[in-house]
């Protein structure tokens, strides 16, 4: 008993702490996904909160920001930004938001970090991807920001952002942001060889998938109030098409008739 009261004195005084600190949503989005994340972030911690503009805005046309995107990255350019409105000297807590690109934060986030003194900030990374880039672009983060403080962050695939409402409440919960607890998610089981059935469900959450995943050898399971959830470990080819091994997270949901979905991959 004395366990469960010390837990919850030790959640109300980070909760308590993150109050009193100002704190900014920051967010780059070209397509309106991270932008409705952002939002969302918003509703739910009643804070400031910015846009991040591109000067040159890109085009919103998938295949023509690639190749500018690639063009910019690799001649080591960086696309010019508005000016913020907002004085990050101001904020001790920005939540900085962007969509995933190559497996790292957008390019005006790249002239973000560049441009601006985050020293001594907390940086609470969120962002929206296709499959997967929260790990590495958190990385990418803690290296360009050495003397900022990456927190744990908060990611989504864009073809699933309606889930994000439940999800970030769960996270700013958990990580004392916002008031209120929830249960802890249980582990996922060891590893074991995945079945016929466990392969079938894989293949209906990642078949529609514009890219080969690839083929999962085994898998790790929990069941949580809503979902039952895999971990499957995945053999396939890297983007250089040599052999790689990924995580695959992979719900369904409890409801009658939900379909599996894949949540991200972890490369």
């Amino acid at each position: 008993m004395k366990k469960i009261f010390l837990l919850f004195a030790i959640m109300a005084s980070i909760t308590t702490s993150f109050a009193q600190k100002k704190t900014l949503i920051l967010y780059y989005s070209e397509t309106g996904t991270t932008k409705a994340v952002a939002e969302e972030l918003q509703k739910q911690l009643n804070v400031d909160i910015e846009g991040i503009e591109a000067v040159e805005p890109y085009s919103g046309n998938f295949q023509e920001t690639i190749q500018r995107g690639q063009r910019e990255m690799q001649n080591g350019e960086v696309p010019a930004i508005k000016p913020l409105k907002k004085n990050l000297a101001d904020y001790d807590i920005i939540f900085l938001g962007y969509p995933i690109w190559f497996g790292t934060y957008a390019m005006p986030i790249a002239t973000l970090v560049k441009e601006n003194n985050f020293e001594g900030k907390t940086i609470v990374p969120f962002c929206t991807f296709g499959s997967g880039g929260l790990n590495t672009s958190a990385d990418a983060l803690k290296k360009a920001l050495p003397k900022a403080s990456i927190k744990e962050g908060y990611g989504v695939r864009a073809a699933r952002v309606a889930a994000a409402e439940k999800e970030l409440e769960r996270f700013l919960k958990e990580n004392g942001y916002k008031e209120g607890t929830v249960a802890k998610l249980p582990d996922y089981s060891e590893q074991q060889l995945v079945t016929e059935a466990e392969k079938a469900i894989f293949d209906a959450a990642c078949s529609d998938y514009q890219f080969p995943l690839g083929t999962p050898s085994t898998v790790g399971k929990r069941q949580t109030e809503d979902s039952i959830d895999y971990k499957f470990i995945v053999k396939g080819k890297g983007f250089n098409g040599e052999e790689s091994i990924s995580t695959i997270y992979v719900t369904v949901g409890k409801e009658q008739g939900a379909k599996p979905e894949f949540t991200q991959v972890v490369r």
